[in-house]
């Protein structure tokens, strides 16, 4: 995505901290600000696979030779953790001006009756109450400089539930509502709250979701053209590069051929 100037000044130098930053979208994000200040960007990067940060990082380095990175292993769902994390960080990457919450997850698609309490635990623990905890503890910072920028991870499954998906789906309720609330709460700051609601985006998500199964995963996205890593990452810097009067509050994206949750269109297989 070209940016213009005045964006790209609006962006340069700033702190970037994103959560689940070793793959997927997370990654993603960290390369797609790199290229839009050319380097000029401090990125804190967070994951729970540690060797895949660390050749994000290289890399990163490799393209952009004056760019700061700061990498760690960090798990949101252990809550006790996110305070520690944020207290080690070296001086120059502790003055957060964009926080990313990305890290997420869904496990298996079983219906309601069947579902294995391991799988709530973990998606809840992930999405909504580590998500909560990195956004109390990072708005201490922004409060007290009164800027900065909360982009939320949010999905369609936020917005339309689908069988088979009740609890991803109301753990994505649960960060719109949050994330609705805490916009209301910050009206009277130059916090800006904004949310990222992606349709069918073809990352690992999905075959974390099929416990690891990847032709399964992939059978999701067959005869279809979903959106990539890439297609988040450009909308969520476009976000945080506007001018501090202009809040993108949510934004809904499909691939062309996705109009709901569930209402997609899948080429017909090729006749043999």
């Amino acid at each position: 995505m070209s940016f213009g100037k005045a964006a790209l000044a609006r962006l340069s130098g700033k702190t970037v901290f994103i959560t689940g930053a070793s793959a997927g979208i997370g990654k993603a994000t960290a390369i797609q600000y790199a290229e839009a200040t050319n380097g000029n960007i401090k990125l804190v990067l967070a994951a729970r696979r540690l060797e895949k940060l660390q050749t994000l990082q290289e890399d990163l380095k490799k393209e952009y030779p004056e760019i700061s990175t700061y990498i760690a292993k960090l798990d949101v769902s252990e809550k006790n953790s996110i305070h520690p994390f944020l207290e080690a960080l070296p001086a120059e990457f502790k003055d957060i001006d964009i926080l990313v919450n990305n890290a997420g997850k869904a496990l298996g698609s079983a219906q309601v009756g069947s579902i294995n309490e391991k799988d709530i635990e973990e998606t809840f623990n992930t999405n909504v109450l580590g998500l909560i905890s990195i956004t109390q503890a990072v708005l201490q910072i922004f409060k007290a400089k009164n800027s900065g920028d909360i982009v939320q991870l949010g999905s369609i499954a936020g917005k339309d539930p689908y069988p088979g998906g009740s609890i991803y789906c109301a753990s994505k309720f649960a960060v719109r509502a949050f994330t609705e609330a805490l916009r209301k709460e910050l009206i009277n700051t130059k916090i800006r709250v904004i949310e990222i609601q992606p349709g069918a985006v073809e990352t690992e998500f999905s075959i974390v979701r099929n416990y690891g199964d990847k032709e399964k995963a992939d059978k999701i996205y067959e005869g279809r053209e979903p959106l990539y890593g890439e297609d988040i990452a450009e909308l969520i810097v476009f976000s945080t590069s506007r001018k501090q009067n202009t809040v993108i509050a949510e934004m809904l994206v499909f691939p062309s051929d996705q109009a709901s949750a569930s209402h997609v269109y899948r080429k017909p297989a090729a006749a043999k």
